[in-house]
């Protein structure tokens, strides 16, 4: 490199603030590091431990297990399962290539320990994870062998529940899920699937538990749980697999016979859920105007509460407000229709309701509550001196427009009680050719929602309507009044939509079918009546099926009580996805025992997906071209 070079180079470092240039890099046209050959895709293997796997007569409480590489623990607080569960958290370090577990209560005699990392040992580069890895060791003379396995599932939408602690108890009696931690304990991953190992023999309980308070036994109301009715009794029996080594793709090299150990029962399906007990209690109220308030409560009241006014001048014998249900019946809004209450700085209460005790049982429970509303400043006057209130139309918002479903009902929602609303105060009208003819219709208020009302037609395929309504015809008890109103809807055409018809087979009790879209959301339900369902005039679309077994015939699905033994209603899916074209007819049979129940839920609308471990691979041309480009994009002048 001559001088002149020298120079230009020291120039380009100094105004770039490099600390040095490679040699040779001012002659290249493309700056590009290795791309370090292809990726490891091999997990971390197990070289030795202290103990070692399997002691026996071990007393330590030190544990310390080496890979062959670097490697990492995925939150281990969370993901590593010790049984015999723990009542102080043990430490977990990762050190290199070495974990170490110090177990830090007293080990009881003759037990086997065993230390569940599931798929949360990975190495520490590509992240390879080491798939179900387990530890166990022996404080007696026999190291215990057993396994139950199967699968936990959301009760209500056959969800895979990923992290949940399952756990076995020898004590048969059914208070040892609330009094006592578990035996033996493990976690699903995140296929829902969980594997209890090392489990002496006997005869056990089995259940779920999404332990809020990691004690490992049912105490806490809201705690998710799932519980067999049958014991089960972990076996084994020998038996043989084939294991095929292809050559390639598509041709085989050997197929040879592999004896081993197949524990049983190997199928436990559980179905979590949570029970409607949840501790009832009252949020801080609001008053959101001045003639409205809400009461929050923490979970959906069976029975509203009791409002009273306090103040004597203000008590009244007549209905003073109207009350609107909220979110599940979690809030309650208060519509003040008497001016004299809403007229007040600050409205006192008395509220009386139901409020869990600290045994979770509702008593009675009255609260005084005071509700301060603070008047908007008023306008400033105009030059002019005028000082006129700006008018604020009554607002509703309604589907009447576009492409409304025949099988819809057109509804209009108020922002505000109304005063009278009359089915005079509407025009529906249907155009035939280039005129519109009124038609009749009912219109009614929903019997969910005070601000809500429904107007009802049998409306016509391929049908143009129109529905008006008059300025100042709308009236709402605080004496706001609407604009003019006009809007125009059509239904589609006969050949628009497609019918299914689905055969149910092998269910004989009450039980309703919920058509779902394709984010799992039901859309129609439809009793199961003369062994089928019929689902019509569906617009085209992809559309899934799942099944209740409607025990009490209320209409929804139900939960379980573990208190009186009672299992969630029973939920089926179907496996098929049901793809409506426009003027078709479709018929099926399904039959929802048929499959497992984790087999059944269509893997496009399952939301728990388990992860992807295909492992990911280098594209090293790309790799090339996009470090050299992203060198030029930093100011390389090369």
């Amino acid at each position: 490199m001559n001088e002149r070079m020298k120079a230009r180079a020291k120039s380009v470092m100094k105004t770039m603030g490099l600390g040095m240039l490679i040699g040779g890099a001012v002659a290249c046209a493309n700056i590009a590091g290795p791309n370090g050959g292809p990726y490891d895709e091999k997990p971390p293997r197990f070289v030795s431990s202290t103990p070692p796997p399997l002691q026996t007569n071990y007393t330590g409480r030190r544990v310390e297990i080496v890979f062959d590489e670097l490697i990492q623990v995925e939150k281990p607080s969370q993901n590593v399962v010790i049984a015999p569960p723990q009542k102080e958290l043990p430490s977990i370090q990762i050190i290199g290539r070495k974990i170490r577990v110090e177990l830090k209560d007293t080990l009881r005699p003759n037990t086997t320990y065993t230390i569940d990392f599931g798929n949360s040992i990975a190495d520490n580069n590509e992240k390879n994870p080491i798939g179900h890895f387990s530890f166990a060791f022996s404080t007696g003379d026999v190291i215990d062998s057993l396994e139950v396995a199967g699968v936990l599932l959301n009760a209500e939408n056959l969800e895979p529940m990923p992290n949940i602690v399952v756990g076995l108890h020898a004590n048969p009696a059914d208070t040892a899920f609330t009094r006592l931690p578990f035996d033996r304990t493990s976690k699903t991953d995140d296929r829902g699937r969980f594997t209890i190992r090392n489990i002496a023999t006997g005869t056990y309980r089995i259940y779920a538990l999404a332990d809020a308070n990691r004690d490992y036994r049912f105490d806490q109301p809201g705690e998710a749980i799932a519980f067999l009715d049958s014991t089960v009794t972990p076996t084994f029996r020998f038996a043989t697999r084939q294991d095929t080594t292809w050559k390639d793709s598509v041709t085989v090299d050997t197929i040879r016979t592999v004896h081993y150990t197949h524990f049983l029962p190997d199928n436990v399906t559980l179905r979590l859920f949570k029970e409607t007990a949840q501790r009832q209690y009252m949020l801080r109220p609001g008053r959101d105007r001045a003639d409205l308030f809400t009461l929050h409560f923490n979970a959906p009241l069976d029975t509203l509460p009791t409002v009273t006014l306090l103040d004597d001048a203000l008590r009244r014998s007549a209905p003073w407000f109207l009350t609107q249900t909220m979110a599940g019946r979690t809030a309650l809004r208060y519509w003040i229709t008497d001016s004299a209450v809403w007229q007040r700085d600050t409205v006192h209460l008395r509220v009386d309701y139901l409020k869990s005790d600290s045994t979770n049982t509702l008593q009675p429970q009255t609260d005084t509550i005071h509700l301060a509303w603070r008047k908007p400043r008023a306008r400033r006057k105009s030059k002019d001196g005028g000082n006129k209130p700006e008018r604020r139309p009554l607002v509703f918002q309604s589907n009447a427009s576009g492409v409304v479903e025949v099988t819809d009902t057109v509804s209009f929602l108020f922002e505000e009680p109304m005063a009278n609303l009359r089915r005079e105060d509407f025009r529906l009208e249907q155009q035939e050719d280039t005129t519109w003819t009124a038609v009749d219709f009912t219109l009614e208020q929903d019997s969910l929602d005070l601000l809500k009302y429904n107007l009802r037609h049998a409306w016509t395929y391929g049908t143009n309507y129109r529905v008006a309504v008059d300025s100042a015809r709308l009236r709402s008890l605080y004496g706001r009044t609407n604009d003019a109103y006009e809007s125009t809807f059509s239904i589609r055409k006969r050949e628009e939509y497609g019918h299914l018809y689905i055969n149910i087979e092998g269910i004989d009790t009450t039980a309703f079918v919920e058509l779902l879209n394709t984010s799992d959301e039901p859309l129609r339900r439809v009793r199961v009546k003369h062994g089928g369902v019929l689902f019509a005039n569906l617009k085209p679309d992809t559309y899934y099926a799942r099944l209740t077994v409607d025990t009490n015939a209320n209409d929804r699905w139900d939960t379980g009580d573990y208190a009186t033994h009672r299992q969630p209603e029973a939920v089926y899916y179907s496996p098929k996805a049901y793809a409506i074209r426009a003027n078709w007819e479709i018929e099926e049979t399904w039959e929802p025992t048929a499959l497992p129940l984790d087999q059944q839920k269509p893997i496009a609308i399952t939301k728990n997906k388990p992860k992807d471990e295909t492992p990911k691979k280098r594209n090293y041309k790309d790799e090339g071209r996009s470090t050299g480009d992203r060198n030029r994009s930093n100011g390389f002048p090369f």
